[in-house]
């Protein structure tokens, strides 16, 4: 794993940073103009993104599985929580009534880096309209599953494995043993099979929106990442027209795309 990934304040403010840089310009023309506006953010962990848009008048709720994560975006996010400008859920989100636990609906959902860890997304897409109020939106924002790193193999503790392209193609067999003969524990290979079997291509989640009955109002392919400039250094650069217009090869050369549906 890379330091930052154990680092959680570091990683809270990479991800504060994407959002007011990149995910806050992507979706403001779409929302309502009065404000506070009603955000939710579906997987927070320590819910960095979730600053941006309470830096910007919003009121936020974070839902988060797992209890470790919420208690410390209870930590980071304080203030704001004593104020009432922000609430979480330790809730998984079929688990969770809008009427007795929330009391309200959203102008906008996000879902940033989690699409692709969800099981049956042909279930929890549709299931999001749930949660909007009319003219609600969605923000998704993920690493499709054919990209060099779509595995997330850069949590492997091997150095050579975090840095190796496109191995996570590998069928499932292959994969596991060129996983465990390099000495990755037994829990990481679980996260990293896990993670091969939720993975999500950009045509595959084009399928699930159009299926779901969702508009896309706004898209983004992009060539690098835009928190690769926090993680790597590597400035946010857009992917060229020509690959984003081919389907299943852009694939391929897509660290992330960035939607708003609703």
């Amino acid at each position: 794993m890379y330091d930052f990934h154990k680092d959680k304040k570091r990683y809270f403010n990479y991800q504060y940073r994407t959002a007011k840089e990149h995910i806050l310009p992507f979706v403001e023309d779409f929302l309502p103009a009065n404000k506070p506006r009603q955000i939710l953010e579906i997987g927070c962990a320590e819910a960095g993104v979730l600053k941006a848009f309470l830096e910007n008048g919003d009121q936020c709720l974070g839902i988060e599985l797992l209890e470790s994560r919420t208690a410390l975006a209870k930590e980071f996010h304080k203030k704001a929580v004593e104020e009432g400008r922000i609430k979480f859920l330790n809730k998984n989100i079929y688990d969770i009534d809008i009427t007795n636990d929330i009391g309200h609906k959203f102008d906008l959902i996000i879902l940033k880096d989690v699409i692709e860890h969800i099981p049956e997304q042909e279930k929890i897409i549709p299931k999001l309209k749930e949660f909007l109020n009319k003219d609600g939106k969605i923000f998704f924002g993920f690493p499709p599953w054919y990209m060099p790193f779509g595995g997330h193999q850069q949590i492997c503790e091997n150095k050579l494995l975090k840095k190796l392209p496109y191995f996570h193609l590998l069928p499932m067999p292959l994969y596991k043993k060129v996983l465990k003969s390099f000495g990755e524990t037994d829990k990481r290979i679980v996260d990293l099979e896990e993670i091969k079997e939720t993975g999500i291509s950009i045509e595959r989640f084009r399928k699930i929106i159009k299926q779901s009955g969702l508009k896309t109002y706004k898209k983004q392919d992009w060539l690098f990442n835009p928190i690769y400039e926090y993680k790597f250094n590597v400035k946010p650069k857009k992917q060229i027209g020509l690959v984003s217009g081919i389907p299943f090869v852009r694939n391929f050369f897509t660290t992330a795309v960035y939607y708003l549906v609703g």
